[in-house]
């Protein structure tokens, strides 16, 4: 081969990886009364957004959806190569409240997140779940967070140490596990307004969420977002029993947190025998006497062992098995 010809390819190479790593174009708005739709003029991306005031990056919330905003607010958006790895210019743009709209507390406002990428794909377990629960038609549906995730069930997309019991205890039933690592309560929000629970047929849904706002909301906003999800629960699954779960406790002794989860279950406490709520909380289960929490119950003090799902499984099962109308598992 040539110089000239070897040069030749060399620059053609080039020229072909940089067209590879463009950066996307920056993606575009249209807003209608405080509803905001995204788009982008290149292939094969995804656009992620974000509405706290953030920066938007490789692991903000995709845009599945128009974003509403009634309230008002800030949406910066970047679309992103498959691989996340080359990201546009950002988007700003300010969303203008409705006249008449109130002003909402950031557990009201559905949103989609990403958090917890790599370990999971937010939007790639969304379409799983959603056609995972409208084949299987569960009768039993479990919502939340990773606390949810992580006990068992598919999709199998991180580590599970409550599958043991899992599937001593919903093996033979059909259920669904609808938990997400990392997800906000406008998260669960989010998901349930957009289908995830719809193709399901619950007798028994069971609810454990709220921890991961613990540090940025206070306890008045939290339960407002968790009625809101049970509102959606009631929207679609109107005939099911709701066991509302108190939030578990963190951390390995007594602290402001506690306090902060303490004070929510006792609103959420209030709630019991309405709307179909039955609320079970079983703090003190987890707990020594001195109130502390070992790591034989919780390995990193939040998320429960083995033996801390033992102890969730068999508090909730006498509820379930006589809703579902089979016998107990033992």
């Amino acid at each position: 081969m040539s110089r000239i010809l070897l040069g030749l390819c060399l620059v053609a190479g080039h020229v072909s990886s940089l067209r590879a790593a463009e950066a996307p174009a920056k993606p575009t708005a249209e807003q209608k009364e405080g509803i905001v739709t995204l788009s982008c003029a290149s292939e094969g991306v995804m656009i992620r957004y974000t509405i706290d005031g953030s920066d938007a990056g490789p692991k903000s919330g995709p845009y599945l959806a128009p974003i509403a905003l009634p309230s008002g607010g800030v949406i910066k958006a970047r679309a992103f190569t498959a691989d996340r790895k080359t990201g546009s210019e950002l988007l700003e743009l300010k969303v203008n409240p409705q006249s008449d709209a109130p002003k909402l507390p950031s557990t009201l406002v559905p949103c989609t997140q990403d958090r917890d990428f790599p370990t999971y794909d937010w939007a790639v377990r969304h379409a799983a779940v959603t056609k995972l629960i409208q084949e299987r038609q569960p009768e039993l549906v479990f919502i939340g967070d990773s606390i949810t995730q992580m006990f068992g069930g598919e999709p199998h997309d991180r580590g599970q140490p409550g599958t043991a019991i899992w599937d001593k205890h919903y093996g033979h039933r059909k259920v669904g596990n609808l938990g997400y690592g990392y997800d906000y309560l406008e998260n669960t929000l989010w998901r349930l307004q957009h289908g995830e629970l719809d193709g399901a047929k619950a007798k028994v849904v069971v609810v454990h969420i709220g921890t991961n706002n613990a540090h940025k909301n206070s306890a008045v906003d939290i339960v407002a977002g968790i009625l809101a999800i049970l509102h959606e629960i009631n929207r679609s699954q109107p005939e099911a029993k709701i066991i509302l779960m108190g939030i578990f406790p963190r951390g390995p002794k007594p602290d402001a947190t506690r306090e902060k989860l303490a004070a929510i279950n006792k609103q959420l406490a209030g709630l019991d025998g309405k709307e179909n709520v039955h609320f079970v909380d079983i703090t003190p289960q987890f707990l020594t006497s001195e109130g502390l929490i070992t790591r034989e119950i919780m390995g990193d003090y939040l998320h429960p062992s083995a033996a801390g799902y033992k102890i969730w499984a068999e508090a909730i099962e006498p509820i379930i098995a006589e809703t579902l109308g089979d016998a107990p598992v033992k």
